[in-house]
């Protein structure tokens, strides 16, 4: 959130500034390939971190790019590298809620007394969800003013991927 009020006065807590990595940074994951969202994610705090456009890069998915649209791209995520990060969000899809009908389809042919209710099943586990995109939350240079970006999320050949 961002606001000219403290921080108490809104009832949020204040950040502490991320320091920029240094020497070799120990990776959680294999080079090339975000197994995972949190693998994905946190290469791109690190590229943040660093203001490393490359390693950014590192984790964009590049196919089927021409090399005009790959320099375009490139300029922008050493735009976005470079402004003061607040946070990387994976944004979730929709939750769509299950159409429930009780009613029977022709109640005037339903005999409750003859049919004892049936007990019902045991409701399924929820599926976990998949993000189907990241956001990432910035300040301009100002340290104001806020800026968003929305990377699309693609998996391609097991890897996590960003693009767009």
């Amino acid at each position: 959130m961002f606001t000219d009020r403290g921080c108490a006065e809104v009832g949020g807590v204040e950040q502490t500034e991320q320091r920029p990595v240094v020497g070799n940074v120990e990776k959680k994951r294999a080079p090339g390939c975000a197994r995972n969202i949190d693998d994905l994610l946190f290469e791109m705090n690190t590229a943040f971190s660093a203001h490393d456009a490359n390693r950014l890069a590192g984790v964009y998915h590049w196919t089927g790019m021409s090399g005009s649209t790959a320099y375009n791209v490139m300029e922008r995520l050493d735009a976005i590298v470079q402004r003061p990060l607040v946070d990387i969000v994976p944004v979730m899809p929709e939750e769509v809620a299950p159409v429930v009908d009780d009613a029977p389809l022709y109640p005037a042919f339903t005999d409750a007394a003859a049919s004892p209710a049936a007990p019902e099943a045991p409701a399924a586990p929820p599926r976990p969800r998949t993000p189907v995109a990241v956001r990432v939350e910035q300040t301009q240079e100002n340290g104001i003013t806020p800026s968003r970006t929305v990377f699309g999320l693609q998996k391609h050949f097991g890897c996590w991927w960003i693009k767009g």
